[in-house]
């Protein structure tokens, strides 16, 4: 029973960090019907600029702030000048410019840092928590994931800026109508999603260590929570990144062989696709045609 509970709580700490990627593939789908296949590449890199400013002898929580500006800005750059030429064009090449980016980011991060694996540190002790059932590492992590998504559902909810971007990613041509300028949100929300993606990255790269390719995995689990969730469905996105951390810690303890436990992600991805498409909190979207 002790290590059922272990279990659980250790999923819920990597559920955390597939969420906050998960929501932020949901902001950009939302806002513009694109899945950004480069987004844990983008994480990635961000990460490394954080491990960048750390080893700058810059205090961490001071890294961790200068690498979410950075991203911010950084993801505002991308939409504008590399994803708004393509809006109006077809999806398969919005999805190429993507996997393009993903490309782009990896093979940059390995040129100017190389392919070796780095230690990055982490904020938190690694002390056992409740009887061993979580430690202080796993608590802080679910702690700023948390505080990330609070900070977001106030933005949305009372700001003007956040009101105008959830107008602007549900009616674009309404909200233009109300003076709301669409485009300028669409930035602000990839610079947000690019922020959020920061956040994971940097959260997770103690566990894995970094290098260029960490972040690989964890966008396929954020990828299925996201779909599990709803992929338009923010609270969705949340949900099924927890469930998909919980699934994946039992499912890799009691049923399979932890090397197959990437496996299970992609099985939760093609369940969803084929039972239940809008997931769980998803809304189906219906057109007149």
């Amino acid at each position: 029973m002790h290590q059922f509970l272990q279990q659980i709580f250790s999923g819920l700490a990597a559920g955390a960090i597939y969420a906050s990627l998960a929501l932020a593939l949901v902001m950009i789908y939302r806002a513009t019907d694109l899945v950004n296949f480069a987004q844990g590449e983008m994480a990635m890199f961000s990460t490394y600029i954080a491990w960048t400013l750390v080893n700058a002898e810059v205090p961490f929580w001071g890294a961790f702030l200068i690498t979410l500006v950075v991203s911010f800005v950084g993801g505002m750059l991308i939409e504008r000048v590399v994803i708004r030429p393509v809006e109006n064009a077809p999806v398969l090449a919005a999805v190429v410019v993507t996997i393009g980016l993903l490309l782009i980011f990896n093979s940059t991060a390995g040129w100017i840092y190389s392919y070796t694996v780095q230690d990055f540190p982490s904020p938190f002790p690694d002390r056992p928590l409740f009887g061993a059932l979580m430690t202080t590492r796993d608590l802080g992590v679910i702690a700023v994931t948390l505080a990330m998504l609070i900070l977001l559902f106030v933005f949305f909810r009372f700001t003007a800026t956040g009101l105008a971007m959830r107008a602007a990613a549900q009616n674009p041509d309404s909200a233009r109508l109300c003076g709301i300028r669409v485009g300028r949100m669409l930035a602000i929300g990839w610079g947000l999603a690019a922020a959020i993606g920061a956040t994971a990255g940097i959260m997770v790269a103690p566990v894995l260590f970094l290098d260029p390719n960490m972040m690989g995995g964890v966008l396929i689990y954020a990828f299925a929570g996201a779909l599990l969730g709803g992929i338009t469905s923010p609270v969705g996105a949340v949900v099924g990144g927890l469930i998909v951390g919980v699934t994946e810690n039992l499912v890799g303890t009691y049923l399979i062989a932890s090397q197959l436990k990437l496996t299970v992600a992609f099985a939760l991805i093609i369940l969803v696709l084929v039972f239940r498409p809008n997931g769980l909190f998803g809304t189906a979207i219906v057109r007149r045609v």
